[in-house]
């Protein structure tokens, strides 16, 4: 089954999201605002993408901005950041099995459902 890490505001995460609908496969539709991912999901999902906990962040918000922006911060403190305002986790995320990608160009989820 694939997974979408969802914000139904984000027209990016919508677009994805469709994406995925039409292949006709099974999608969990996770509304991570909604359902905050546990630490271990959170780790999870970062060990799948590949990436730093950092790279997970949406610089561009304002919690990020007001609270966290040019701290000395460890991956701890990024996931723990994440995890009290899951509004900075990027989206959407999708997973298929062993793979995931961050939707973002939409172009990437193609590639991960092939």
């Amino acid at each position: 089954m694939i997974k979408i890490y969802h914000n139904p505001r984000c027209s990016k995460s919508r677009q994805g999201l469709a994406i995925l609908q039409e292949t006709g496969k099974e999608v969990e539709i996770i509304k991570y605002l909604d359902n905050i991912p546990t630490i271990e999901e959170l780790k999870e999902v970062i060990q799948l993408l590949g990436i730093s906990p950092e790279n997970l962040v949406r610089k561009g918000e304002a919690i990020w901005k007001e609270n966290y922006k040019g701290k000395q911060l460890s991956d701890e403190d990024i996931i723990n950041a994440m995890l009290a305002h899951p509004k900075l986790i990027e989206r959407p995320i999708i997973i298929n099995g062993n793979k995931a990608v961050i939707g973002r160009p939409i172009e990437k989820i193609i590639e991960i459902l092939k």
